[in-house]
């Protein structure tokens, strides 16, 4: 089976390397949802407004 890597490269059993944890992206995106309190991520902002909304 091949294995797909999005964003990362594989470097061996355990080990990837991610150029946007090396550029500070996600660590970036991490202070500022918790400084605004709004997720980044898409997942993460329709469960908030799904919550806000009284859906579930």
């Amino acid at each position: 089976m091949t294995e797909v890597y999005v964003g990362s490269m594989k470097l061996g059993p355990g080990l990837t390397f991610s150029w946007k944890r090396a550029l500070g992206v996600t660590k970036a995106k991490r202070s500022i949802s918790r400084a605004t309190g709004i997720p980044m991520s898409r997942s993460g902002r329709r469960a908030k407004l799904g919550r806000f909304l009284g859906m579930k």
